[in-house]
């Protein structure tokens, strides 16, 4: 069986017998997480947590239809979604971490590029640090908003001061 599905699995079953009298869906929660850590070690980190909390009322009414039919195939779905989601959602903060980051090096490389020649255009500056035009001009707005860069004549003739 599939880790992910076998993962559900072990969680409605655990839900099921419910050996406690509080702490049962954290327990199963905590299980299915160690199930799909040994699967991907990286899956530690999913806020499957999270996800749930925010549609506990769901995940309460899936329990005790999959209860009443006898049957896990609900709650195994409701969960593969949950993950998914979970999924997308840390995928999509690892990928705007990933962008800051990089756009913080971005913008360091064009002010040493400009405090070496301040007449650099965007083309040179493009072609100089292997990028797309269109990531050096968000780049230069970036730094001019933030105060350490500014344009002194025209966009053809002018040149760049970088700000202390």
């Amino acid at each position: 069986m599939h880790p992910l599905i076998a993962s559900c699995v072990f969680h409605y079953e655990f839900e099921f017998i419910h050996p406690f009298a509080d702490g049962n869906g954290r327990m199963g929660r905590l299980w299915q997480t160690l199930i799909l850590s040994h699967w991907q070690p990286v899956l530690v980190y999913l806020p499957v947590e999270t996800v749930i909390k925010a549609r506990q009322a769901d995940y309460y009414q899936v329990l005790a239809q999959a209860d009443n039919a006898g049957d896990s195939t609900v709650f195994i779905e409701f969960m593969l979604h949950a993950l998914h989601d979970a999924l997308t959602e840390a995928l999509s903060k690892t990928s705007e971490k990933m962008s800051e980051k990089m756009s913080g090096k971005t913008s360091e490389k064009i002010i040493m590029a400009l405090q070496g020649n301040p007449s650099l255009t965007i083309a040179e500056l493009a072609s100089a640090l292997g990028i797309s035009n269109r990531t050096i001009e968000r780049n230069l707005q970036k730094l001019q908003q933030d105060g350490r860069l500014r344009r002194i004549g025209p966009a053809k003739g002018g040149h760049w001061e970088v700000q202390p």
